[in-house]
């Protein structure tokens, strides 16, 4: 994937989840050459996504505590 070409950059950031705002977001900031604030766009994506992982892991743990505890047997 060449990452200097817009449509590829733009398949990657719908794969990772991105809005529409943000990919319009992030196309304005490489127009006007901010490196650094895109940089910043993505990190802040990023860790919404992880976010969202480690609260699904909790609720994940959750539901494994509660089915290791209905599994075992009475005594």
């Amino acid at each position: 994937m060449d990452l200097k070409n817009n449509s590829d950059i733009l398949q990657n950031l719908k794969d990772s989840g991105c809005t529409r705002e943000f990919i319009e977001e992030f196309f304005r900031l490489k127009e006007l050459g901010s490196e650094r604030l895109i940089l910043q766009l993505l990190y802040k994506h990023k860790k919404q996504l992880l976010d969202c992982l480690h609260k699904a892991q909790r609720e994940i743990d959750c539901l494994d505590y509660l089915i290791y505890h209905l599994s075992k047997p009475p005594g």
